[in-house]
């Protein structure tokens, strides 16, 4: 898939996630199978940049390429400052946020209530791709709610505008992450448009994934709260497009091996102290789904140094890995 100059190496993206896709969980997926990553989304309003939290968001010291952030807000003029700050700053692609279905973006009209003014939207496009000699995407929902369906307008106008991808949630806003994604919506936008389109939502299995891409003919797909807990997902993705059929389970040695190299990358991030207060989430998503999960996470979840964090999940995946030999 190309976007602008770059080629992605497959047709596989990780999804911007406020509080998640941070850059060492980024570089994870990108290592495990992603072909794009994209960042948490970052204000247009760069009055509120020099809090520790975004100066974080802003530092892609040593990210593969090409890096991809993502910026939200109404004002075209702010929208274009920021994004030609990102650029200064080693953002590669510019994206912007008109699909989050937050309640705090929203009310603030941005995200996915842009949806519901097509004129500023065309006004916040044209100002962002006219300000940077990078290329744009935008990502979106299927419209605001079920009676207010106006992705195919949006992106008809994104097109218009110079924009260089487009992804969209095959949801509304007012769906937030509930019921089943709008397929048929985001092909019969596809068939449409001649720029990139990016399928979104309920991803969660390769067999999924085969399916999404032939339903709507999208040229790549992109996963979020599915990579929560098992960034290999990508890997998992892309052997079964490649090989029609399923890879090898991941044994449970190298799940913890993966937890314990993503969580020293957050540590060295965020910091010991904060870093494991964000490692406690990304623990409890790669242990959900494993034996004995919540007691390991009730206590886990009180440590409060690296080594406390380390040693109890080092012991709890040893527990598995000797049940398992048992069962064997």
């Amino acid at each position: 898939m190309q976007i602008g100059p770059y080629t992605l190496e497959n047709q596989l993206i990780l999804a911007p996630m406020a509080g998640v896709t941070d850059r060492p969980f980024r570089q994870l997926c990108r290592r495990l199978g992603a072909g794009l990553a994209v960042s948490e989304m970052v204000s247009a309003d760069t009055s509120l940049w020099g809090s520790r939290k975004s100066l974080r968001r802003l530092d892609h010291r040593g990210e593969s390429g090409p890096v991809s952030v993502q910026i939200v807000g109404t004002d075209p003029a702010r929208m274009a400052e920021a994004a030609r700050r990102n650029i200064d700053m080693g953002a590669q692609i510019i994206d912007i946020n008109m699909g989050c279905p937050a309640k705090k973006v929203c009310k603030v009209a941005a995200g996915s209530a842009l949806m519901r003014d097509e004129n500023l939207v065309g006004r916040i496009l044209a100002s962002v791709v006219e300000a940077v000699d990078a290329p744009v995407t935008l990502k979106i929902r299927t419209g605001w709610d079920p009676d207010n369906r106006n992705a195919l307008a949006i992106g008809q106008i994104a097109q218009e505008c110079g924009i260089q991808a487009l992804a969209i949630h095959g949801r509304t806003r007012a769906d937030k992450f509930a019921g089943e994604a709008e397929y048929d919506t985001i092909a019969t936008i596809k068939s449409v448009l001649t720029i990139p389109v990016i399928a979104n939502g309920d991803i969660d299995s390769p067999v999924r994934a085969k399916e999404v891409l032939a339903r709507t003919g999208a040229d790549a797909i992109m996963i979020g709260r599915a990579a929560q807990g098992r960034p290999w997902i990508f890997e998992e993705i892309r052997h079964y497009l490649e090989k029609g059929k399923p890879a090898p389970p991941r044994e449970t040695g190298w799940v913890a091996s993966t937890l314990l190299e993503h969580l020293d990358e957050l540590y060295r991030h965020y910091g010991k102290r904060h870093g494991v207060l964000v490692a406690r989430k990304h623990i409890g998503w790669y242990s959900r789904t494993r034996p004995g999960s919540a007691g390991f996470r009730q206590g886990v979840f009180k440590t409060e140094t690296p080594e406390e964090q380390t040693r109890m999940i080092r012991e709890y995946f040893l527990r598995i890995r000797e049940q398992e030999n048992r069962a064997a």
